[in-house]
């Protein structure tokens, strides 16, 4: 997520592929029972205190996808 983020922030479309493989992923694991067994998890506290979690961040992950379609497709790609 990270990553897809900062390529969009930099509007670094030269590896598009690549960027359109990370959404992609995030799509498929948003969408997955991992996500929501990994956002049970957290919010019950069995994930580690220095995870990283803006993946489990309903927002982050909607904003970021909305931003990609936004910026790169066109016409309802």
């Amino acid at each position: 997520m990270r990553e897809a983020e900062r390529m969009i922030d930099e509007d670094a479309a030269e590896d598009a592929e690549t960027l359109r493989g990370y959404i992609s992923e995030l799509e498929a694991y948003y969408a997955s029972d991992a996500w929501k067994q990994d956002f049970a998890d957290d919010e019950a506290g069995l994930l580690p205190a220095d995870l990283k979690r803006g993946v489990l961040s309903e927002d982050g992950i909607f904003d970021l996808l909305e931003k990609y379609r936004e910026t790169y497709l066109k016409d309802g790609e």
